[in-house]
């Protein structure tokens, strides 16, 4: 049994010496002239333009987490998927079967929630402002004398 934890030990050490050697091979050999240009920030190709604190939009952000959650529902599902015939014939084939909608119906849940939220959109359409009777009054007016005057320049 220790010869199994011996083999990971030698392993991991090998990865360490590895790394740590091409690591330090890289840097002898590695020409060391660092110039103004080298050390500007450089990003796809391209030179850097405008301040790096721009607005991010956010629904990048929830797509992206939306994403991750149902990723991980397919790696907590496949695993279980692997072994439910083995629990079929244990005799705890419908208990992990319950299991299994359990989740699915937590996440279907979640799902709902988020299309009834509109996060899935991509656009979204910002309610209109509910406007005062005040300023429906006002702008009647507006459009009711500049009416007679529009018609006055019309003839």
């Amino acid at each position: 049994m220790y010869f199994h934890f011996a083999n990971v030990l030698v392993f991991f050490g090998l990865a360490v010496l590895f790394v740590g050697g091409m690591l330090t091979l890289g840097q002898l050999l590695r020409p060391q002239n660092p110039e103004h240009l080298k050390l500007t920030t450089y990003e796809c190709g391209e030179p850097p333009t405008g301040n790096a604190w721009v607005n991010f939009n956010i629904r990048f952000y929830l797509v992206a987490l939306i994403f991750v959650i149902f990723d991980v529902e397919i790696a907590f599902i496949y695993p279980v998927t692997v072994v439910f015939r083995d629990w079929v014939l244990k005799g705890q084939g419908l208990f992990a079967f319950m299991e299994i909608l359990l989740f699915l119906g937590i996440l279907f849940v979640g799902l709902v929630y988020v299309w009834a939220k509109g996060d899935f959109e991509w656009l979204k359409r910002v309610p209109s402002a509910q406007r005062s009777e005040d300023t429906m009054r006002q702008e009647a007016v507006q459009q009711q004398a500049a009416s007679p005057a529009v018609a006055r320049r019309a003839a």
